[in-house]
């Protein structure tokens, strides 16, 4: 069986993986995101950045005896014209929040594999998936400052889970919803058999 590697450090990716039947190993991507946005020559529009930072983070780990298919994914949160990652503090996390009520925005979820299953790096194919995520109207202050409080919004991009505590305060979605969770699985599935792999037989027993 093919070995699958994911160059994410993402919990909710690696249980996506598990969650559709795939075990991949977990290795830390060795990117520096800020910088790698900074040195685009392209675009910097929410798909370009996901779909970019998630390429350069599978290929940061290829390596000859790394042999098999690697992942790499990242997300970026497109509300207000701006292009929102990860808060990581309390301050604008609970500032996003004020923001974000009663309003949308979208979820641009970049996912790139490469392939390397003899341990010559063969290339890799890329998608973009993305939905539209409408935030409830009526959450409070408290509500806000309760939910930042739990850590859950500090590490993901634009602040907000859907498999989780945040799910209670978002109304609905338009689009793929794994994408907002952290990973299409349905782009995954086409990346894998683009590479020319039987996307079933890696399903774990």
């Amino acid at each position: 069986m093919t070995t699958l590697y994911l160059a994410s450090t993402s919990p909710a990716r690696k249980k996506i993986l598990s969650d559709i039947g795939l075990k991949a190993t977990v290795v830390a991507p060795d990117v520096d995101e800020a910088k790698a946005v900074e040195a685009m020559t392209i675009e910097r529009t929410a798909s370009n950045v996901a779909l970019h930072l998630a390429k350069l983070k599978a290929e940061s780990v290829v390596k000859p005896s790394r042999k098999g298919l690697i992942i790499g994914g990242d997300s970026v949160f497109e509300f207000g014209g701006e292009l929102l990652g990860k808060p990581h503090k309390a301050s604008v996390a609970t500032e996003r929040w004020k923001a974000m009520r009663g309003r949308s925005g979208t979820l641009y979820s970049g996912l790139w594999v490469v392939d390397n299953s003899d341990g010559s790096h063969h290339g890799g194919l890329g998608r973009v998936s993305h939905a539209t995520v409408h935030f409830a109207e009526n959450i409070s202050d408290a509500e806000i400052k309760a939910y930042v409080k739990t850590g859950e919004p500090l590490n993901v991009a634009g602040a907000f889970t859907l498999d989780a505590r945040g799910a209670a305060l978002i109304s609905h979605l338009e689009g793929d919803p794994w994408a907002v969770v952290g990973m299409s699985a349905s782009a995954l599935r086409l990346l894998i058999r683009g590479l020319g792999h039987d996307y079933h037989s890696l399903w774990s027993s």
